[in-house]
């Protein structure tokens, strides 16, 4: 079992280095494509032009995305050569109220799709959507690689956040690649509902589970000695020198995250070590 068709997605050279390092490495590791979708994004937003725009307008602003479609499909191109993996690098043009569409009809053909950190110093406002996009549109799992993070061709210790949700599940049958291959994995279960059908046995059941897979598994029961999950199980990966972190994305909606954030929103945010996300 192994991921075989890679994509990474890519709107500025400069963030892009950390996913496409960690898409070259698992495509030797698991002889797989690796593919970079290389996007020019329009950030004007028609119809929200201050009177007398015209097409002057409209025309500088394709320009100026067509150069960096561009410059990103040179950059694609001359750091995948190097690596000596099978590749390929396309380049579009996408107004930024459109640009999941074109992520999503990738991501779907996509076994795994590797994306730089959303959030940072000089971030695009369109990092988080295409994250978005490639999960809830186009049904792909998601490793998302924060910047100062070593490249792995098979990760030794993997944290499995659990709290028996649809999307934990989700992401734990997508991951059983990472997960049979590891070293060991901890499953993680923050504060067990005392009166749950696990309650004598938490996690004991998903366990069991990725045992008949031959995975390595032990579990980890936590207190919530911290406000935030994400904060948790973050210093939980540092504590354990984990190189990955499995969990379910978006247990509630995209908009109350956006608004009151949330362990998907807080994870992107503060994450030390890669995070493998799905929904």
């Amino acid at each position: 079992m192994a991921y075989k068709s890679l994509l990474t997605v890519i709107t500025d050279a400069k963030q892009s280095g950390p996913a496409l390092a960690q898409m070259a490495a698992l495509a030797h590791a698991q002889d797989a494509h690796a593919e970079a979708l290389c996007l020019g994004v329009d950030r004007s937003q028609t119809g929200y032009y201050y009177a007398g725009a015209n097409a002057l307008i409209l025309q500088e602003t394709l320009n100026r995305a067509n150069a960096e479609a561009e410059e990103v499909l040179v950059y694609a191109k001359n750091y995948l050569g190097k690596t000596g993996t099978r590749w390929s690098a396309e380049s579009g043009v996408a107004q930024i109220a459109d640009i999941g569409r074109h992520v999503a009809h990738r991501a779907r053909f996509s076994d795994l799709v590797i994306l730089p950190q959303p959030y940072g110093k000089d971030c695009g406002a369109e990092a988080e959507p295409i994250i978005e996009a490639a999960m809830f549109e186009g049904h792909a799992p998601v490793l998302v690689t924060p910047d100062d993070t070593t490249p792995f061709d098979r990760p030794g210790t993997i944290l499995l956040g659990w709290n028996e949700s649809v999307e934990a599940m989700r992401a734990t049958r997508r991951a059983l690649p990472f997960l049979i291959q590891a070293d060991l994995v901890r499953i993680v279960v923050i504060d067990p509902p005392r009166h749950g059908p696990d309650r004598s046995d938490p996690g004991g059941m998903l366990s069991q589970m990725l045992a008949r897979h031959g995975v390595k598994c032990e579990i980890d029961v936590l207190s919530k000695t911290m406000t935030r999950v994400s904060d948790i199980l973050n210093r939980h990966a540092s504590d354990t020198q984990a190189d990955m972190i499995v969990m379910g994305a978006y247990g509630h909606s995209r908009f109350r995250e956006a608004i009151l954030g949330g362990a998907t929103r807080n994870m992107l945010e503060q994450a030390s070590v890669p995070v493998f996300l799905a929904h």
